[in-house]
Order: C-alpha cells, then sequence, then structure tokens
C-alpha cells in the first residue's frame, strides 16, 4: 500500500503537470480524491462511466486516464455524470488524468512509445504548441507501404492512409491523437509522412494537394501506449499491483 498523495506527488513532477500548457477541459492531476492508499492502479484512455464501472470491478484504488472527466467543460452533476462520479466515490477511487504531460513525455509518452514502435531513428521534438514541442520527428528507411503496414501491426488492426506524398516513409513526424487539422502546419515543417490519430474529413484532400501522406491510426489506439506505462512505471516504483482497462471507441 502507498499513499496516494505520495503517487500524485510522483506523478505531477514525473510529467511536469504545472509546466506543460494544455487545453482549458484537460485539468491535469488529481481529479478525485479516493481512498488515502493505494493497492492497485489501473490505466485506461477515457474517464467513460462504462471505464469507471470496469475499473471499480478491477478492483482499482486509482484510476489513471488520459482524457479526464472534464472535456465538455461545466455540466449539472446529474445523469451519467453522477453516476460516474458517485460510482468511483462509492468505491475510494480516485481518478488521476495526465493529457499533453504524458503525450510529450520523453519514455512515458503517447509520442514516443509509438515512435519507437513504428522504428522511427533517433526522433527528436517538433510542432510548436504554446512554448512546448507537440511531436516528434525523425526518418524511417523503406517504403510507405512498410509503414503503414508496420502501424497496423502496432495499433492492432489496419489503418487508414492518405498516400499524398511519395513511395517512401522520409522524414515521419507523430503526434498522436486528433492532430490531422495540423496537417498544413506538419507539411511546412518538411514531413514527408505524418502519423496521427484521426482528422477531419478536409485533412485528406488538404494532404494531397499539400503533397504529404498521412496515416490515421485511430485516436483511442494511439494513446494506449502512455497510460499503459505509466500504470507499469506507478508498479514498479511503489510495488503496487497495476492493469488496463481497454474500451475501444474505433475512431
Amino acid at each position: 500500500m502507498t499513499a496516494l498523495a505520495d503517487i500524485v506527488s510522483h506523478l505531477d513532477e514525473e510529467l511536469r503537470v504545472a509546466e506543460v500548457p494544455d487545453y482549458p477541459g484537460a485539468e491535469n492531476g488529481l481529479q478525485l480524491e479516493g481512498g488515502a492508499e493505494v493497492r492497485k492502479v489501473v490505466a485506461a484512455v477515457d474517464a467513460s462511466l462504462p471505464v469507471v464501472r470496469k475499473a471499480v470491478d478491477a478492483g482499482a484504488d486509482l484510476l489513471v486516464v488520459h482524457h479526464g472527466m472534464f472535456w465538455s467543460g461545466v455540466q449539472p452533476v446529474t445523469g451519467a455524470f453522477h453516476e460516474k462520479l458517485k460510482t468511483a466515490m462509492d468505491a475510494g477511487m480516485a481518478i488521476y488524468s495526465a493529457h499533453l504531460p504524458l503525450d510529450i513525455h520523453p519514455t512515458l509518452g503517447n509520442n514516443a512509445l509509438l515512435a519507437a514502435a513504428l522504428g522511427i531513428g533517433e526522433a527528436a521534438p517538433f510542432f510548436d504548441f504554446k512554448g512546448i514541442r507537440l511531436g516528434l520527428r525523425g526518418r524511417r528507411s523503406g517504403s510507405l507501404r512498410a509503414l503503414v503496414d508496420r502501424a497496423g501491426e502496432v495499433l492492432g488492426g489496419p489503418v487508414h492512409h492518405c498516400p499524398g506524398g511519395g513511395d517512401d516513409a522520409g522524414v515521419v513526424g507523430v503526434i498522436t491523437g486528433g492532430a490531422g487539422s495540423e496537417v498544413a502546419a506538419v507539411a511546412r515543417e518538411g514531413i514527408d509522412t505524418f502519423v496521427t490519430g484521426e482528422g477531419p474529413h478536409w485533412s485528406f484532400p488538404a494532404a494531397e494537394e499539400l503533397g504529404i501522406n498521412v496515416i490515421y491510426g485511430g485516436h483511442y489506439a494511439t494513446e494506449t501506449f502512455g497510460v499503459k506505462a505509466l500504470a507499469a512505471h506507478l508498479a514498479e516504483t511503489f510495488g503496487l499491483e497495476h492493469g488496463f482497462v481497454d474500451h475501444p471507441t474505433g475512431l
């Protein structure tokens, strides 16, 4: 058993929660206080009601997520939102969320782990966002087709792609999640193939016009890496049990 306060302090420092800017609804850090002690930490991508129920059923004392409870902004504590809070609180389960601080972490982050799994060598930070570098870029030898196939293996299923550029993978940029709308800005940075989770419809024809390849791996699928690694890190650091709640959206 480890004190929740010690785990939260460690996470805040490791992820630089106070330093990394984010979207208003992220509310990075401890979002819901639970019991004073933690024996088991469970990770998930989204703090949805079904996930909270599964985490409670798994015996979690702490649920660590990438997308927290407040993406929709201020809302009445009624209906499903009330049930979600009540389910967690009745079980004494705390909820901690880390969005961009987890995306950009150099070893536990979604970008770093996906880039490594795809075989992108010497990946370096790129793409400025509010004073931080949001993604990673590096060169991958071989064809675009080989990279698309590898992405499907790593992400657990076929991926959608736009072959708007050359046949080689070339310089690959990785920004997990919903960064497809940044295709023009990414192209300006000299990226040949952009790997992300999802994008708006217009990002596909835009990529063709810009002459850049885009691999859409799925928002959910590209962001399972960080929370899994974070739970494993906490288990190793504090001697905890850990697990993962897989609740894919297909998006």
